[in-house]
């Protein structure tokens, strides 16, 4: 390992516990860097405005930031085991590039602001991200409910038939919980928009720095004003991005489960293509529905991430070096909510559905709750009705099929409460998905 930037020249620190003070930051920081950079351009041009560095050594210093990420990004710089981590491979690159002009950039910051500053953007990218991605969820779902808005569906309670429903409806209820988490997520990310570049180790530094520059340089709705906050929100401010991420892989979730059912072959409601699904190893016969089962699995590695830095942050005011194990969580965690909630808008548009079955799986004793209804309207008390109907529920059992799906349709159209099967107001969805 190269000498830490924090080598005043003593003895190295022991290998193996220097290792482990590392851990996984050479790892984690390769994803980090480009933000580490852009922070530590905007950190330069800040002291450039306060006389720290001179306006020439600015301008080599931000190019040269640059030209290490492109060369970066081509593969020609490796942030590796040498490395304690992006922040000095950064440093020890551009004194390379540029001898002791290289050596300014740290002036006036420490690396706990540095990484604040580097991880905050991260949080905003990830959150843009996925606001993109749950926002083409909750079209291809709203898409499907117009397709399908009277296309019966049997509606389910305790997972028993109950009455009859719609694709549409089915589809309309995952629309709506991605509008929600829509609204929750842009708030999320404006809790989030503040810049704690210039709070140095959490006591701020004796320079007259420019924060509101920096602020307005990175992008930032405002200013982290104290430096004590900054260096205790470590960890918060990811917590409550993974939490607004886990809105929508629970609904992701939901429908993973629906989806598991239905396609087993006792329902038999719905079909994936082949090349949504794998094959088994040893099982010629199987189509296995791995995509799905794997969405149902996200929401936890999200969840057990939250867990594991709201248990990290059990510590007093100020920075502590356990705050460095909220890196490997936070970033975990972005990654698999990223990843499961680009693969649901095709897997939603991939759906095929099996009519006749959806027809077999009506029962009559289904009617029972409209029928009770309607007597109810007629002015009969509602639990006389209730019993009445329930009395009777072979009646309806003895429908036959063309008679049956007749009053299906009816039972649909009929249903007209505001949101209800044959009232799905998905305009009103629409305008809030946006």
């Amino acid at each position: 390992m190269s000498q830490p930037i924090w080598s005043k020249g003593q003895a190295s620190v022991d290998a193996l516990v220097q290792g482990y003070l590392a851990g996984e930051d050479v790892i984690l920081d390769r994803e980090l860097l480009p933000f580490d950079i852009k922070a530590s351009q905007a950190h330069v041009k800040g002291l450039a405005r306060i006389g720290i560095v001179s306006d020439d050594e600015a301008t080599a210093i931000v190019a040269a930031l640059r030209d290490i990420g492109e060369d970066f990004s081509a593969g020609k710089l490796t942030l590796d085991a040498p490395f304690e981590d992006g922040h000095s491979a950064l440093e020890e690159w551009l004194t390379q590039r540029l001898g002791d002009v290289g050596r300014k950039v740290h002036t006036g910051r420490s690396r706990n602001d540095q990484v604040q500053v580097a991880m905050r953007l991260l949080l905003k990218h990830r959150i843009d991200q996925a606001i993109a991605l749950v926002h083409e969820c909750a079209l291809a779902a709203l898409d499907m409910a117009k397709s399908h808005q009277s296309t019966p569906l049997p509606g389910y309670t305790h997972l028993q038939r109950a009455v009859p429903t719609t694709i549409g409806a089915w589809m309309a209820g995952f629309a709506e919980a991605w509008a929600d988490d829509l609204a929750l997520m842009s708030d999320v990310k404006r809790f989030v928009d503040c810049n704690p570049l210039g709070t140095a180790a959490g006591h701020g530094v004796n320079l007259p720095i420019d924060r509101q520059f920096t602020t307005s340089e990175l992008g930032f709705d405002r200013m982290q004003v104290s430096p004590q906050y900054a260096q205790n929100s470590r960890g918060t401010f990811e917590v409550q991005v993974l939490m607004a991420l886990l809105q929508p892989l629970q609904s992701v979730r939901r429908l993973a489960w629906d989806l598991s059912l239905f396609t087993t072959a006792e329902f038999a409601f719905v079909k994936l293509p082949d090349v949504l699904t794998t094959g088994s190893s040893i099982m010629p016969n199987k189509r296995n529905p791995d995509l799905i089962e794997l969405l149902r699995a996200s929401p936890a590695v999200v969840q057990g991430a939250i867990g594991e830095l709201w248990s990290i942050m059990s510590l007093p005011s100020g920075y502590h070096r356990d705050l460095q194990a909220t890196k490997p969580p936070t970033m975990r965690g972005l990654q698999a909510a990223i990843a499961s909630l680009s693969q649901v808008p095709t897997l939603l548009r991939s759906l095929w559905f099996d009519h006749k079955r959806i027809d077999e799986a009506m029962e009559g004793s289904m009617l029972a709750t409209d029928k009770a209804t309607e007597l109810a309207a007629d002015g009969v008390p509602f639990r006389q009705a209730y019993q009445q109907v329930g009395n009777a529920l072979h009646e309806l059992d003895e429908l036959e099929s063309e008679q049956l799906s007749k009053r299906v349709e009816a039972s649909i159209e009929a249903r007209n409460s505001p949101g209800g099967a044959g009232k799905l107001m998905l305009d009103e969805i629409a305008r809030r998905i946006g």
